[in-house]
């Protein structure tokens, strides 16, 4: 046990330098090395879901790893802890195309393209996409509902289909429907007097995905009759999961009985992509459409672009259209004409201005060395908006910032990212202070 436990430290420090920061996180942080006998190397993983997808998606790579580290060919099997340490996850969805997503999927129409598989993952939607792993996993019994909010383009949709793959892979029946096609069918339902039929058809869902609840809003009719299927497939522990561009108490025409309803479970938000994430975002779509060389590119689109994942695609996919058609050479040069117009990068004076401003400070406490509590947190928000809101490097905000160096900057911008993952009162300030921003702009 503890030989395993030694072996495979070494092997995933091997692997965390092959492999995206997303990646490692999400599939190999939380795993453990069990044993190593005759030549079988057992490694522990939180979940089946994990297991799989590491069997069907980091096989070779971990086999490779492990046989450099112990000098031997090693065969490996995933397992969970909890379970019989030997009843590894089968290796029969790696011989499947899609990366395990069967044929049973796609009769219930859900998009092939996401899954959770390709879905990128960063510190501003880790527990969004943890928690839909954990009810595509176990549906009914861990957040039901899970209640997801966004603004357009953070992930939302694709989550809710990647829910939807795995379900219908285990066999389950799962329903996807958007709050304008379930309000299109109770309309034709009340017309034809089947009210009673339309209900009935989600009686048998294993999981219900609703998209976009706040397109209910003020339907009174379409809503109680959700709320009755709500509270039949709740208490049939069924999987309920619902997502909008805002949280249920944000959300003034629903009733407090259904804003209650909604939040009985989980309420996850996804904030816009940070730079890491926006970067091997862009990273993997360019490996899907094939489209190699645009590293520099690639970087100059993720600075540029903060607001969603869809800019960022529909970005990528504009330029290499561009430089096709046009057959230029893709330079920093052109890839700022060609973006012209299409973000908005602050002043960070401007940036500066109102950190200071909300946390009641004169701008030059953001430039000192003053280190009081007030002062560190308003100066390590000002160096992570800098990055987020503008083309700024950390050399550069470092600069900007009293001449401090880059480690320093990249320190401030680390830490904000990985405290806003937790806690809801920092999310909230750097919030406001975007709003503020976003007001200077427009008056602009």
């Amino acid at each position: 046990m503890e030989l395993a436990k030694e072996i495979w430290e070494k092997a995933l420090g091997e692997l965390q330098i092959h492999v995206s920061k997303a990646n490692y996180s999400t599939w190999l942080s939380n795993s453990q090395g069990i044993s190593y006998q005759d030549n079988i190397f057992i490694v522990g993983v939180p979940s089946m879901f994990v297991a799989e997808w590491l069997s069907t998606r980091l096989y070779s790579l971990v086999k490779q790893t492990l046989t450099n580290v112990t000098g031997r060919d090693v065969d490996i099997r995933f397992t969970i802890p909890s379970q019989d340490k030997l009843q590894a996850s089968p290796l029969a969805s790696a011989n499947q195309p899609d990366g395990g997503t069967s044929s049973k999927a796609t009769k219930y129409r859900f998009n092939p393209r996401y899954t959770f598989d390709n879905f990128v993952v960063g510190n501003l939607n880790r527990l969004a996409y943890a928690a839909s792993v954990e009810v595509a996993e176990k549906p009914g019994y861990t957040y039901n509902p899970l209640f997801l909010h966004s603004t357009a383009g953070q992930g939302k949709t694709h989550l809710l289909h990647a829910i939807g793959h795995v379900a219908a892979n285990n066999g389950l029946q799962a329903a996807y429907t958007t709050s304008e096609q379930f309000t299109n069918e109770f309309v034709l339902a009340v017309r034809q007097k089947r009210v009673e039929d339309f209900r009935s058809k989600f009686r048998n869902v294993h999981v219900l995905l609703l998209d976009d609840i706040q397109f209910l809003a003020n339907k009174t009719q379409t809503l109680q009759c959700f709320i009755h299927i709500f509270c039949e497939l709740h208490n049939n522990n069924r999987q309920i999961v619902i997502a909008a561009d805002r949280s249920p108490e944000d959300i003034a025409s629903f009733s407090n009985e259904l804003r209650s309803r909604l939040q009985w479970g989980l309420v996850a938000d996804i904030q816009p992509p940070d730079f890491e994430t926006r970067l091997a975002i862009l990273q993997a779509k360019a490996t899907d459409m094939m489209t190699p060389g645009l590293e520099e590119a690639l970087r100059i689109i993720a600075e540029r672009i903060h607001e969603n994942v869809r800019q960022l695609e529909g970005a990528l996919a504009y330029l290499t259209a561009r430089a096709k058609l046009s057959g230029v050479n893709i330079t920093p040069e052109t890839i700022n004409k060609l973006l012209t117009g299409t973000t908005y990068n602050p002043d960070t004076r401007l940036i500066a201005t109102a950190v200071a401003d909300y946390f009641n400070l004169p701008v030059e406490e953001l430039t000192g060395k003053k280190r009081d509590r007030r002062a560190v947190l308003a100066r390590q928000i000002t160096m992570y908006l800098m990055r987020e809101e503008s083309s700024c490097s950390f050399a550069e905000i470092g600069k900007e910032l009293g001449n401090r160096n880059h480690a320093t900057a990249l320190h401030g911008y680390g830490k904000i990212a990985r405290e806003m993952n937790i806690d809801p009162n920092l999310r909230t300030q750097i919030s406001e202070i975007k709003n503020t921003i976003n007001l200077h702009k427009s008056s602009s």
